[in-house]
């Protein structure tokens, strides 16, 4: 036996772009984290790796033997890896806003008052909200699987309740590039809508699920916010 099949997982072509989201989404969360790197960089890796997730499914349904591991593995590990890029890493995004431009650069590093204190407070608790909702959200899409592959078999629309976690991607870095034109500090915006968008992910409404066409459309949107936050990030070095 090779030391391949001494290995747990699915390692083919199926699972690979979900690996390369998740790597990307990790990469983000500590340049951001670490302090070795700036927000505007996490939110390129944010937008990779929402990218790669647009087209994961898409690839993985090309192999028509798929065992039954091999699909249950494939759904499980993409949720898995959306908690990471698209719960994790807007949080920690937010952070390093907190660290590198926000009204609040001296409490992070140790020089704190009450209030300021309590501000902190209040907005890692947004943070760690957002987390939560994402995990919650990405939890019961799990577990309605059957309900939606039956609600699409009589209806032929799936739907998706809630907003789906992977919106992040364009979402964030729109807020982002919205904080660098204006010139003005929008920290507090941005947990503000990691709140807003941390409730929308747990809202009981339903969203049909995108084509191939609207997911070109939202490829297109991320290229352009790609290529602002790229232009930023070089001039912020």
């Amino acid at each position: 036996m090779d030391k391949e099949k001494k290995m747990i997982g699915v390692y083919d072509y199926t699972v690979i772009l979900t690996y390369l989201s998740t790597v990307s989404g990790a990469i983000g969360i500590i340049i951001t984290m670490t302090g070795i790197g700036h927000p505007y960089g996490g939110t390129l890796f944010l937008m990779i790796s929402g990218l790669l997730d647009a087209f994961d499914g898409r690839v993985a349904r090309t192999k028509k033997n798929r065992s039954d591991f091999e699909k249950e593995f494939g759904a499980q590990i993409d949720s898995l890896s959306d908690l990471i890029c698209f719960g994790v890493l807007p949080a920690s995004i937010g952070i390093a806003q907190l660290r590198v431009n926000g009204a609040f650069k001296d409490v992070i590093r140790g020089s704190m008052n009450t209030a300021k204190g309590w501000t902190v407070v209040i907005l890692l608790s947004i943070a760690a909200f957002y987390i939560l909702s994402a995990l919650v959200r990405l939890a019961y899409f799990n577990s309605t699987a059957a309900e939606r592959a039956e609600q699409k078999e009589k209806l032929g629309v799936e739907y998706f309740t809630g907003l789906p976690v992977t919106t992040a991607a364009l979402i964030f870095p729109l807020t982002l590039i919205i904080h660098y034109f204006t010139r003005a500090d929008l920290t507090f915006f941005y947990f503000w809508m990691l709140f807003l968008v941390g409730m929308l992910f747990i809202g009981n409404f339903k969203i049909p699920k995108p084509g191939l066409k609207v997911i070109c459309i939202g490829v297109v949107i991320g290229l352009f916010e790609f290529i602002a936050n790229i232009f930023i990030l070089i001039e912020n070095i």
